[in-house]
Formats: structure tokens, C-alpha cells, sequence
């Protein structure tokens, strides 16, 4: 078992990042798109000397243009965003956008106004995208485990397995023994009556986090395998179990099936296997 854990670890891969992971270009022309018109609508302000004019032009034909102002210092929820004022007072960042007055004090104390004034900043739309594909980055690590679920995803299909997405374990009234939270697992595969529940994973970086969900797995698949007819399946990869190796070993110990990238045909070979005693 200790040459098969130490095969496991050496087939860990540094990264599953394909160069469509750093932006999401569609979510992000999306959201520039909902602000379109009032950024075109501010592009007004761009160069001008009296910007208190100009905000009052604007304000006169529609102030709800000024709602978007948030996202031109790179923040969505304005509304729940506190910030302290020039008079020491928190108040929230969208009370900036209740009146002209507060607005240009938003612009001057930001540094939107001197950035309008000098026109180093030609097109707000443009600037927004920039903008947009910043913040994007933060939802790298969401979509780390998509491209997991995305990578296994297909070879389940080059492989002629038929399986399902995101099924809850409220489906299954054999399951009563996980208790009453409600799981959800990111495969299932059933072939000739026996049921794969499966949880996939990929960690490119080591984290407290990883200790936690191989104590978790470790608890759960004695559960799922308690119950005739039902199999618990781990697929995880990535370089950063080798700082949580203790953690990863003791739960490759205790739960009959755990795969990774390499060794996932294994189980593959396995389906195939069982499918052919039909």
C-alpha cells in the first residue's frame, strides 16, 4: 500500500490551467455591458474644467447615471460598502450618489476628478473592461474546481461512461445514514445496479483547507460504502497535497477508491468491468 500511496503522489500535476482560466471575457464584457450606457453617458466628463458643471448637466437628464460610479474604483456593491467621509463620519459609498454636490466630493476625494481633468482616461467603457478583468481574477479559484469537474467531465465522455452532474444525496432514501444535511456530489454513475458517488477536486496550492476535506472525505466514505449498493469515489490531484501528505494518506488508507488524472482510468477499467458481468 505505501509503493501505491507513494505512485499516487508522484502522479500529482502542477496545474490543471488551461489559458482559458484567467479571464472570463464573456462574464466580463456581460457586466460592462449592463453599465454601457452610463459610462457613455459619463465619457461627458472626460477633459472637462468645471466638472461641477458637467455633473450638473448630467444630473438635469438623468441622475440614476451616477450609480455606476462605484465600479470606476473597482467596487460592485456599493450599497453595503462603508467608507469614512472627509468629516470622520462612515457612511456608505453609495450616499455619494444622492446628490450633485455629493458627487463631485466622490470624483475630487477619489482622484476621478484630476484623472477626468488630464484625460488620461480616454473612454470609460474601455476603462471598466480594464476594470472588470481585474476583479475577475478573484473567481480564479472557483474556477480551478470547474476546470476539475470540466476535466473529468470529458474523460467520463471519451470514455463512454454515461454520468450526471451535481446530484444531491436527498435523492436516495438509502442514504439516511449521512444524516439530515443534504450532500451534494459532483458525479454519479450508476452501472449494473451499484452506485458511484463521486467528488472531484484539484489543489495547486497546499492550506488548512486541504487537511479539512481529506478529514471530511475520510469520515464520509465509510458512510456511503456502509450502504449496499452505494460507492464513495475521490478523484484530487494537484502538487498541494504534498504539504497535507500525512492528512491525504490516511484518507487514501480509508476510503477503498481515491484517484487522481493518472490512475482515474483505473476506475474507469473498473466501470467497464462491471458493466461487462451484465
Amino acid at each position: 500500500m505505501n509503493k501505491d500511496f507513494d505512485q499516487f503522489m508522484s502522479q500529482l500535476q502542477e496545474t490543471n490551467q488551461t489559458l482559458d482560466f484567467f479571464c472570463d471575457f464573456d462574464k466580463i464584457s456581460a457586466n460592462v455591458a449592463d453599465v454601457e450606457m452610463s459610462l457613455n453617458t459619463l465619457n461627458y466628463l472626460i477633459g472637462k474644467d468645471d466638472l461641477a458643471k458637467g455633473v450638473s448637466e448630467i444630473w438635469m437628464r438623468d441622475r440614476k447615471v451616477f450609480e455606476v460610479l462605484g465600479i470606476l474604483i473597482a467596487v460592485r456593491d456599493e450599497g453595503k460598502k462603508p467608507v469614512v467621509d472627509s468629516r470622520g463620519n462612515v457612511v456608505l459609498l453609495k450616499s455619494y450618489f444622492g446628490s450633485e454636490t455629493k458627487v463631485v466630493e466622490f470624483l475630487q476625494e477619489t482622484g476621478l476628478a484630476s484623472i477626468f481633468k488630464s484625460r488620461r482616461i480616454k473612454n470609460l467603457v474601455d476603462y471598466v473592461f480594464g476594470i472588470e478583468t481585474g476583479l475577475d481574477t478573484n473567481a480564479r479559484k472557483n474556477r480551478s474546481g470547474h476546470i476539475m469537474e470540466n476535466t473529468v467531465s470529458k474523460i467520463f465522455k471519451n470514455s463512454g461512461i454515461k454520468f450526471r452532474q451535481e446530484v444531491y444525496s436527498s435523492e436516495f432514501p438509502e442514504l439516511a445514514v449521512l444524516g439530515a444535511d443534504e450532500k451534494r456530489f459532483d458525479f454519479f454513475i450508476e452501472v449494473s445496479g451499484m452506485k458511484y458517488l463521486i467528488e472531484v477536486n484539484f489543489y495547486s496550492g497546499g492550506g488548512s483547507k486541504l487537511n479539512e476535506v481529506a478529514r471530511a472525505y475520510t469520515e464520509l466514505a465509510p458512510k456511503v460504502n456502509s450502504v449496499r449498493g452505494f460507492e464513495f469515489v475521490w478523484i484530487t490531484d494537484g502538487v498541494g497535497w504534498k504539504s497535507a501528505r500525512n492528512k491525504l494518506e490516511e484518507a487514501y488508507h480509508t476510503i477503498p477508491s481515491v484517484y487522481n488524472l493518472t490512475s482515474i482510468y483505473t476506475f474507469i477499467e473498473h466501470l467497464n468491468h462491471v458493466k461487462a458481468l451484465l
